[in-house]
């Protein structure tokens, strides 16, 4: 079997699990958030739930998108976040995949579960019991909306990302360096990086 396949069975099966953990934690926090809330608090939480799609997918295609060399000029400057920003487009595949399809698709799912809630509150505060004809019609209308949102925002999105990508990446490298630097947690690393160090440190 080819390494390449070897590799990329391993990230398969980490981003799988990985998925399986962040589906679980974002499912039981938005059912604890929406338990007891009404339609109109509801909606706001969906809305919410979608811009994190709509964010999440921008921040993936702006990776696949953006080059190298200004980050390479940058880090050669020592400017904060711009090893990072590195990192990040030299393993695009993977920083999108996790943007784009685990995060991006746990929102998707997560917002239509969390409608169906909103849309059966909006109903039965409207007097209408489950499964009538004005609460197929609201889940129609409201299912509608969110999946438009969820469209247009990824389509804007893909527009702001393909433009501004060295700045959204750059930006999200800032990110991940201040966590690593000042909170100590390291959220994507670059493994030639980490050779390339290890190797100066031998020399010395």
């Amino acid at each position: 079997m080819k390494p390449t396949l070897i590799k990329s069975l391993k990230w398969s099966g980490l981003i799988s699990i990985v998925t399986l953990f962040m589906a679980a934690m974002f499912a039981i926090i938005s059912t604890a958030v929406l338990s007891g809330v009404n339609w109109a608090a509801g909606m706001f939480i969906v809305i919410i739930i979608v811009f994190i799609g709509v964010f999440s997918d921008t921040i993936g295609v702006a990776a696949t998108a953006a080059s190298e060399r200004p980050f390479h000029a940058m880090a050669a400057e020592k400017v904060p976040g711009s090893r990072h920003a590195v990192a990040i487009t030299r393993n695009a595949d993977r920083f999108s995949n996790f943007t784009n399809d685990v995060i991006g698709d746990i929102a998707g799912v997560i917002s239509g579960t969390a409608s169906a809630y909103v849309v059966l509150q909006l109903a039965l505060q409207l007097g209408h019991s489950e499964g009538s004809t004005i609460q197929f019609l609201i889940s129609v209308l409201f299912t509608s909306v969110v999946a438009a949102l969820t469209v247009g925002g990824k389509s804007v999105g893909k527009t702001i990302a393909i433009q501004y990508s060295t700045e959204i990446i750059y930006q999200v490298g800032r990110l991940f360096y201040f966590l690593e630097v000042k909170l100590n947690i390291t959220i994507f690393s670059d493994k030639k990086q980490r050779k390339q160090k290890s190797k100066l440190k031998n020399r010395k």
